[in-house]
């Protein structure tokens, strides 16, 4: 069996640079930063064979708690579409991609850490062809075991129109008794047009807004009032455990709502 290569795995390419851009946002270089989010949009639209491939790939990447029956038809339907598409046109537009990467940014982009690596792997070698039989039933079966596993990702229903995510804040806000942060507005409006891009610009910003939250959590500990208070010491604890644990998550309503209550939480410390 020939070694993977990630260069040609659509969906690795698309998370690599994804953390790019995390990386280029938190040196504040946002020439490079705008450069790496324009050749990702380019590259991932609904009309490039890539855009087609990925939406494959997060079909199975970022579904979970599915009964075996179910998830062995997304497995077979998934398969059955990704036959469709044109391997050609794919190894060209990676080719592309791949040229543009080393020229317009960097090769480094290719070593960076992607946490779902192993997991993409496996697709990317059950999709193709050179797979014995006996080998591909044994990923199709590690991969049947990820969507049944109880780790709750992003769900069909998630792509609301703004009616649903207006509901939404005015519970959000009524609950809490708030006016909704500058923070807060921008990720709820990322999040109601996340549909238009294939969440791309969502995901962006929730990457530099999660590592905002850590940092400001890391810094609340330095604060004289939380050093004497052990219960709320306890409580921001479980914050940083949270949004450690957001790195391997797609955004649904219930991580939607965590961030929110997060943010507001930062805010008061803050203040």
């Amino acid at each position: 069996m020939s070694k993977h290569n990630k260069k040609r795995n659509t969906a690795f390419l698309y998370e690599a640079l994804v953390r790019e851009i995390v990386k280029q946002t938190i040196s504040k270089n946002m020439p490079a930063r705008n450069k790496v989010v324009s050749i990702l949009k380019e590259s991932f639209t609904s009309k490039t064979e890539m855009g087609k491939e990925l939406r494959l790939f997060k079909a199975l990447l970022d579904t979970r708690n599915l009964n075996t029956r179910i998830g062995e038809k997304l497995i077979q339907e998934t398969k059955r579409e990704y036959e469709k598409l044109d391997e050609k046109k794919i190894f060209s537009e990676q080719s592309t991609l791949i040229k543009r990467i080393n020229k317009e940014i960097s090769k480094s982009v290719f070593s960076n850490f992607v946490p779902n690596y192993k997991d993409i792997a496996t697709l990317s070698q059950m999709f193709g062809e050179d797979v014995s039989v006996k080998r591909r039933l044994v990923l199709e079966e590690k991969v049947l075991s990820k969507l049944s596993s109880k780790r709750v990702l992003k769900a069909k229903n998630d792509k609301v129109d703004g009616l649903v995510v207006n509901k939404f804040i005015d519970r959000f806000n009524d609950q809490y008794n708030k006016t909704l942060s500058e923070n807060q507005k921008t990720l709820l409006n990322k999040y109601i047009l996340s549909f238009m891009d294939n969440g791309i610009d969502l995901k962006v910003y929730l990457n530099e807004e999660i590592y905002r939250l850590k940092k400001a959590v890391e810094s609340s500990f330095s604060v004289q009032e939380l050093q004497k208070d052990q219960k709320m010491s306890q409580k921001m604890r479980k914050v940083q455990e949270l949004l450690e644990s957001f790195g391997s998550r797609a955004m649904d309503r219930d991580m939607l709502q965590s961030v929110l209550k997060i943010q507001l939480l930062i805010k008061e410390v803050e203040n």
